[in-house]
């Protein structure tokens, strides 16, 4: 039963983002279960990943709001998470910013200020 369900996630899952992407062969399901309830971790391909996220995100809330339906039917809580590809401009972006950030040696500390009221 465990198994069966396990498969019916994930290819709920697979149904609904295949029908959004351009390259529905990229789409992989990955599910596991921890004390927390089940995680569903998504992967697409980079130039997917606005379309499964959508403007603002509606698109990946739509997606864990059917997943909570989804889930309430079989008593179970599922979490879904969309997995960063590798390669993807924000990951290359937000590696420079740390890096860039770390490398500065010309920075001063800001000085403390205190205000003594009277």
């Amino acid at each position: 039963m465990a198994d069966e369900t396990a498969k019916q996630d994930i290819e709920y899952v697979e149904a609904i983002v295949k029908g959004i992407v351009d390259s529905p062969e990229d789409v992989k399901v990955d599910r596991k279960v921890d004390e927390m309830g089940v995680l569903l971790s998504l992967s697409v391909d980079a130039a997917d990943m606005g379309k499964v996220i959508g403007k603002e995100g509606q698109t990946a809330k739509a997606i864990r709001t059917l997943l909570r339906v989804y889930g309430a039917k079989s008593n179970a809580r599922i979490n879904f998470k969309i997995l960063e590809p590798e390669g993807s401009e924000r990951a290359e972006s937000s590696e420079r910013t740390e890096s860039s950030i770390s490398d500065r040696s010309d920075t001063t500390p800001i000085e403390e200020k205190t205000t003594e009221v009277v």
